[in-house]
């Protein structure tokens, strides 16, 4: 089973202290940028404002300390899983401030996000003030985990069989309908037919998605992938 990867890919992990190292280029008449530790301790008190405590968290920065990405896991549960918010921030324009909705797997620490993530800032000005606006996207977060919880349990009841499962992997990866290498598509397909964890044994939408790799395996790429006909 592939194992969860933060949203910047294969970089460094970082913990949150290590962040207030990293150098924050001069603010402009424009452009204040926010150092990234200060992005993090702002939404940690935020989630701390309404009691969300976070249990887990990890952080990638880019080589060039331009671009942070990090996921904080949260002590609110589903079955099976926890909920978790990814954050991004940069320094130098390229990203906006943003914040997606997660959940991490227990028996595998696989990480799934509800969607892209959502800017909750249009630049750093001077005149923004920070915990306002991370509370702004923390509510637009958490108005996310029902319906994420609902989709989950509704995977867990749908049933697929061999043939669909396999259409839905063509389509997945010969057809395009995610964004993933083709060359994938044999593990994945090991992955589901012959799962390393017991949780994923049944043959169901949950245990398909959850052996896809993770930086495609996006809730909200699965509705547009219809089933078949039984």
């Amino acid at each position: 089973m592939s194992t969860s990867t933060l949203v910047a890919g294969p970089l460094p992990k970082m913990r949150r202290e290590e962040l207030a190292k990293i150098p924050v280029p001069a603010a402009t008449r424009t452009h204040q940028p926010v150092p990234h530790h200060q992005i993090v301790e702002a939404l940690a008190e935020t989630l701390s404002f309404r009691h969300i405590g976070v249990v887990n968290e990890e952080y990638a920065v880019s080589g060039d300390g331009m671009k942070m990405f990090g996921v904080l896991d949260l002590e609110t549960q589903m079955e099976g899983c926890r909920f978790s918010i990814g954050i991004r921030n940069s320094h130098d324009k390229s990203l906006r401030l943003g914040l997606t909705a997660g959940l991490r797997v227990f028996v595998c620490s696989n990480m799934a996000f509800s969607g892209d993530f959502t800017p909750v800032l249009a630049k750093h000005s001077k005149s923004f003030n920070l915990i306002d606006t991370l509370a702004v996207g923390v509510d637009r977060i958490q108005r996310n985990f029902e319906p994420m919880q609902r989709q989950v349990e509704g995977w867990r009841q749908t049933q697929i069989s061999d043939a669909q499962a396999k259409l839905i992997l063509y389509s997945a990866f010969v057809d395009g309908q995610l964004d993933a290498p083709r060359s994938l598509l044999n593990e994945v397909h090991r992955l589901y037919f012959e799962p390393e964890y017991e949780e994923f044994s049944a043959r169901t939408m949950w245990s398909l998605s959850n052996a896809l790799p993770a930086h495609s395996r996006n809730l909200s790429q699965f509705p547009s992938l219809r089933l078949p006909p039984s």
